[in-house]
């Protein structure tokens, strides 16, 4: 149907339009989808044997849904990609609020319209886009906003009761009328503006202070929400979720790869970043490696969940670190190193939440240990393992020349700002840390080396065969029992403050 050529009511019914319901619309552009085995959620990675195909389901049984999960688990985004299964344009009656179909009119302004002017009623077309409403649940939503009052002003100048239909200032939810209405975070949805909901659901009419306004109205509700379990703010009330038909629960990616794919579409990398800092699958895998690690921390609230968010800004992060050395140093190409995801912290600290163990420990310390333990999970995939390796009987273990090199005395500084050449100087003083690497991965060109050689020594300090110091620049390798006698004590600035007024009289 050319909608552009449709203009009146009357070229509607010889065009042979037939009205659908917005559920029935979207069953029938899945169908079509699904026999075309085109993507109907691109974008969307991790669900293809799960969600998706509970979501499918869902839409062909024409049902009402519920997306369950924790933070940043892609619910909004799926609800905003069901647009692309309504039909790209709608006839509409020109001037209607709420979206009439001309030949299933609902107000009482579309219904005396076309009473009026017959077939020669103005009909516009309304995109997919314009069909899709999103509203944020918070407390100080009210019914009004959701679902409309009566106008005083309307009804003194048409002279008209509030139970007459023309004076109501129509809310959201009618104005949503052939289209998805999505409510997010319905969980901090006052309860009393749950209830409001009840009839919209199940009957399809609306109460307007205490006049009953019968308005069979056609939406595909989507709600998204956190596990009661999780907010303290509210939960959903028992009558409300049964009326929601289908309840999908959502999940974390199962897997670094799909981890990986999702934080390599999401992450902001700007066209400049691109040109000068050159990345690898290592950084790639160390960043997913964090959320993994937080999922099953101590120090983490499970029940809070983390977000995919937490990879998408620690991978920013880490290319904006190797970015701003390369300005500093003047450089036109940059490699990124394992300082500058250790420089990621900030994008870790707020986007975990602590039980009480971790608040004590502080969000600091716990980034640090996340990313501790991501590196020693990674680092068996690259090279052997150090504990297996002090087992060995009558073999010398593979990191022995390097551990002897810091057992003399010797220490290293790497600063995270360095420039290019002083930092493969520094990684070339320490003897064996380039053999072990060109041992295991021979055909990696120079900059991957280089990476790699770093990348041994934090391995090396986080299974404690040497010691690695935080510097105000950068990170400390020595000896691991030097520096267990060098170490400073905990609060040892605040001791040498309260000596001072304890001297001898």
């Amino acid at each position: 149907m050319k909608h552009e050529t449709i203009r009146t009511l009357g070229q509607l019914r010889a065009s042979g339009y037939q009205p659908r319901t917005v559920k029935q619309e979207l069953r029938d552009n899945l169908i079509q989808k699904l026999k075309n085995k085109e993507d109907v959620f691109p974008g969307i990675f991790g669900y293809e044997e799960t969600v998706i195909p509970e979501l499918q389901r869902a839409i062909l049984a024409g049902h009402h849904i519920n997306l369950l999960g924790l933070r940043g688990q892609a619910k909004t985004r799926i609800a905003r990609l069901l647009i692309n299964l309504l039909d790209e344009y709608v006839p509409v009656v020109e001037g209607s609020e709420l979206n009439d179909d001309p030949l299933q009119p609902l107000s009482v302004f579309a219904r005396n319209l076309i009473a009026e002017k017959g077939d020669a009623t103005p009909v516009s077309w309304m995109s997919r886009l314009d069909r899709y409403t999103e509203k944020l649940a918070t407390p100080d939503v009210t019914v009004a906003d959701l679902i409309g009052d009566a106008d005083p002003i309307k009804a003194a100048t048409l002279k008209l009761p509030y139970s007459d239909e023309r004076v109501i200032h129509f809310g959201l939810i009618p104005r949503a009328h052939r289209g998805i209405f999505v409510i997010n975070e319905l969980p901090d949805l006052q309860a009393r503006i749950q209830v409001s909901l009840f009839n919209i659901l199940q009957e399809g009419d609306i109460q307007i202070r205490g006049f009953k306004v019968r308005l069979p109205l056609d939406i595909q509700f989507v709600f998204t929400a956190n596990p009661e379990d999780y907010t303290n703010r509210g939960s959903i009330v028992t009558p409300l979720k049964d009326r929601i038909d289908a309840q999908i629960i959502t999940h974390y990616p199962k897997s670094i790869e799909v981890g990986k794919r999702i934080t390599k579409q999401e992450a902001r990398i700007k066209e400049e970043q691109r040109g000068l800092v050159t990345t690898n699958e290592i950084v790639h895998d160390l960043v997913e490696q964090i959320a993994i690690e937080a999922r099953g921390s101590e120090f983490v609230d499970a029940k809070s969940g983390v977000s995919a968010r937490l990879t998408i800004s620690a991978y920013e992060q880490v290319v904006a670190a190797a970015e701003r050395r390369a300005l500093i140093n003047g450089e036109k190409k940059t490699y990124v190193r394992v300082s500058d995801f250790v420089a990621a912290v900030p994008a870790i600290t707020g986007k975990v939440e602590l039980v009480y163990e971790g608040e004590q420990e502080g969000a600091g310390i716990v980034a640090e240990k996340l990313m501790g333990k991501a590196m020693r999970t990674q680092f068996l995939n690259y090279f052997p393992d150090p504990d297996k390796a002090k087992k060995l009987k009558g073999r010398p273990s593979p990191y022995k020349t390097v551990q002897e090199w810091f057992g003399n005395g010797n220490t290293l500084d790497l600063l995270s700002d360095a420039h290019v050449n002083d930092y493969r100087a520094a990684l070339d003083k320490v003897p064996g840390l380039r053999d072990i690497v060109k041992e295991l991965h021979a055909k990696e060109d120079a900059e991957t080396t280089y990476f790699l050689m770093e990348f041994l020594l934090y391995g090396l300090a986080e299974y404690s065969l040497i010691s690695r110091n935080k510097l105000t620049g950068g990170a400390q390798f020595k000896d691991l029992l030097a520096s267990m006698f060098t170490m400073p004590s905990f609060g040892e600035d605040d001791d040498e403050e309260d000596e001072k007024p304890r001297k001898r009289r």
